[in-house]
């Protein structure tokens, strides 16, 4: 028996976003329409309803969705039953066809990629629309781009999403329109496109704050040399990998000490506002998950729920916490796209992964808003490229074809090196092993802007960062950083001052040492931030608009990465504007 049409009138009310987007959509008829929009903002319930239209006037008969993951196959097809389309998470290639009671089927990228003649043949069956969710996949395999081309070139209608910047090769992704820009080059077009710093004016997403951690850390080299470095300060791509698995090891007191930040952070936010917040930790490899799973059990008295891989049991571990009030979950990447656990409040990056659609997938995770003023705390290592990414939350990439490929950020392969052990044997060898690493807060970043100074796990200074209330605008977040900072700053010249008091009778004081390439960086970003602070106030625009203007005009990289030349051309830049 074929299943009933979805009613329309039993759908939740659409958001502005969706639908000026749908309304594009029905005008234009075309048989390929691209929508990217931002994690959290709601492209599952947009593609539905634009399902439900076209299956409703006799457009399509069927639907298909091709999702990364077997996890979001579920999810999808639960989504899906909520507005009466039935979708069979189930399919296999060996079916061949969907049985009758169902509109269509959600399939994986992979299973397209195995067998795409099978889904060539179920899409000339029925006139079927077909979404593509999370469209850069086709991009991850040739298999997979050749496969969703040929199954669904039949498709009557073909609806591709994505909430992610689009990948940095050189391969063609189906579907997706590309026009040659002024430099010659070919940059994709969408057709909508929704943006993170839209949704955030809208209120649809979290503002996300990220907390910086930096430390010292020290390791033994393969060559038996023993290296040590502040994490975050400038240095070789090789010593950024190798400082970087030092602190992520668990036997060191760089991880303990930022997942006891992070757990006090998310004590904060149950305490105020959102009492069923959790936390995920994004893990590199099973073993180090499991490693963190028993480190948070040491903090919080509590165990965290660890999903190691995409096999049977995920899917249910995720649903099991997402529907309850434990505290901390771990993965290993799997839980880095689409995957809706809406209470997910705060994260620790703790992965060599550092692309920046890997980091904007991860950060996705937690800025899926619940209710007006809830916030997102996200944890990561002082690592400058991450920085980077941390500052461009705001920013919408193209994927461009035929750029000469500078390396994206971070060198990955760097860092994979530095993970891997020579396979080598006997008594002169010497592997890589971290010695030790403790963490202290270097920054706060916040709407492109770095807030803050250097402040020791476990201080009372660091505190005040981690005790910001739970429920905040994005204004009240910057004024609140902002105030912050201040009081920081005025609390470090009061002891300063007193250290150095002396009787009146005394000698004249000795002139104060001058400040160190650190110390100067720190002041000139706290300037350079009051006067964007200032112009923000005079114009309305955006801290992370006028940071990014700044950026436009002088180039370089965020303020959190700049050099202290580069801060002070902005600040002079900031002063003519």
């Amino acid at each position: 028996m074929p299943p009933r049409m979805p009613a329309l009138d039993t759908f939740p009310p659409l958001r502005a976003w969706q639908r000026k987007a749908m309304v594009e959509y029905l005008r234009r008829r075309a048989e390929d329409f691209t929508a990217v929009a931002t994690p959290g903002a709601g492209k599952t319930t947009f593609a539905l309803r634009i399902a439900a239209e076209l299956l409703a006037d006799g457009t399509v008969e069927a639907v298909t969705v091709v999702a990364p993951t077997e996890h979001l196959k579920t999810q999808w097809a639960q989504a899906a039953a909520r507005v009466g389309i039935q979708l069979d998470a189930a399919f296999r290639n060996a079916d061949l066809h969907s049985a009758a009671d169902f509109h269509g089927a959600v399939v994986t990228y992979a299973q397209v990629g195995m067998a795409p003649q099978v889904h060539r043949r179920r899409t000339m069956t029925r006139r079927t629309l077909v979404i593509l969710d999370e469209i850069h996949h086709a991009g991850d395999a040739r298999t997979w781009g050749d496969g969703v081309k040929a199954a669904f070139e039949p498709a009557v209608r073909r609806l591709m999403l994505t909430g992610t910047p689009f990948r940095s090769d050189d391969n063609p992704i189906p579907f997706i329109s590309y026009e040659r820009g002024g430099d010659g080059l070919l940059r994709s077009r969408a057709d909508s496109v929704y943006g993170y710093s839209d949704a955030l004016r809208d209120g649809v997403v979290r503002p996300v704050l990220f907390l910086a951690y930096s430390g010292e850390t020290r390791w033994r080299t393969n060559a038996g040399d023993e290296l040590a470095a502040r994490l975050g300060e400038p240095m070789t791509q090789d010593l950024i990998a190798q400082a970087w698995r030092t602190a992520l090891d668990p036997a060191g007191d760089w991880m303990p000490q930022v997942l006891r930040a992070a757990d006090a952070r998310l004590s904060v936010l149950r305490a105020n506002g959102m009492p069923d917040a959790g936390g995920l930790v994004i893990a590199s490899d099973q073993q180090v998950a499991r490693a963190y799973a028993k480190l948070l059990e040491q903090v919080t008295g509590e165990k965290a729920a660890v999903v190691l891989s995409d096999d049977q049991g995920a899917s249910a571990r995720i649903a099991t916490f997402a529907a309850s009030e434990q505290r901390w979950l771990v993965a290993v990447r799997m839980v880095s796209e689409g995957v809706d656990i809406p209470r997910l409040a705060v994260g620790v990056y703790a992965t060599s992964a550092s692309t920046p659609l890997y980091f904007a997938q991860a950060i996705g995770r937690f800025v899926r808003a619940r209710r007006s003023g809830e916030t997102a705390s996200v944890f990561l290592p002082s690592v400058p490229h991450l920085l980077g990414l941390a500052s461009e939350m705001e920013a919408e990439r193209d994927h461009v074809l035929g750029k000469p490929k500078d390396r994206e950020g971070f060198e990955d392969d760097l860092l994979e090196r530095a993970q891997r052990d020579d396979g080598a044997s006997g008594e002169l060898e010497k592997r890589f092993a971290a010695l030790s690493a403790t963490a202290e807060l270097d920054q706060v970043i916040f709407d492109g802007a770095s807030f803050g100074t250097a402040a020791q796990a476990g201080t009372p200074e660091e505190e005040e960062y981690l005790g910001l209330p739970g429920l905040l605008t994005a204004d009240q977040v910057s004024l609140l950083l902002t105030k912050r900072q201040a009081e920081q700053l005025a609390a470090q010249k009061l002891r300063a001052a007193l250290r150095t008091a002396e009787p009146a009778a005394a000698a004249p004081a000795a002139v104060p040492p001058p400040m160190s390439a650190a110390q100067r960086r720190v002041a000139l970003r706290r300037q350079l931030n009051a006067l964007v602070a200032a112009r923000h106030h005079r114009t309305g625009q955006p801290h992370g608009k006028i940071h990014a203007e700044l950026r436009r005009i002088c180039g370089g990289p965020p303020s959190a990465q700049a050099t202290i030349e580069q801060l002070e051309e902005r600040i002079a830049t900031v002063q003519t504007l």
